[in-house]
């Protein structure tokens, strides 16, 4: 799957673009995708953008850190339907020592389905709060306090 690494349309920041299909599996009886899917689709953009700025999930894991979901919010505005070609843009909303904000954006073409963000609190091998690598927001770019 190709990811596009550009700037997005809300605020100027770097983001990162996963191309999604709707699979027929993700809508509900009214041939909508089911509300819950979409924050699949978050996480699939999530692991995108770690992916493209050089930090995985699995490398977070082997270091020891972990990023639990602490907060999600989704905002709907229109529906997806099967097969629909839709588009995740992810990009860092905010970050403390150890914390981490991604919002998101999901498109069909140019229209705007759905926007939200996932709230992460890193979390060590015994479940306590560690601090984010200085090393890992350069890497992943966080925004200024």
């Amino acid at each position: 799957m190709v990811h596009d690494v550009r700037v997005d349309n809300r605020g100027g920041r770097a983001c990162v673009v996963t191309p999604l299909r709707v699979r027929y599996a993700e809508t509900d009886a009214m041939g909508v995708v089911y509300y819950g899917d979409y924050l699949a689709y978050f996480e699939d953009g999530r692991v995108a953008y770690l992916r493209a700025k050089g930090l995985p999930y699995s490398a977070m894991e082997a270091a020891g850190v972990y990023m639990p979901v602490a907060e999600a919010y989704c905002k709907y505005h229109a529906p997806a339907r099967f097969e629909d070609e839709l588009a995740v843009e992810t990009s860092i909303g905010g970050a403390g020592r150890a914390r981490v904000r991604f919002d998101y954006v999901v498109k069909r073409g140019e229209e705007v389905l759905a926007e939200g963000y996932t709230v992460h609190a890193a979390r060590g091998r015994d479940g306590r709060p560690v601090r984010i690598p200085a090393s890992w927001a350069e890497k992943l770019s966080f925004p200024k306090d």
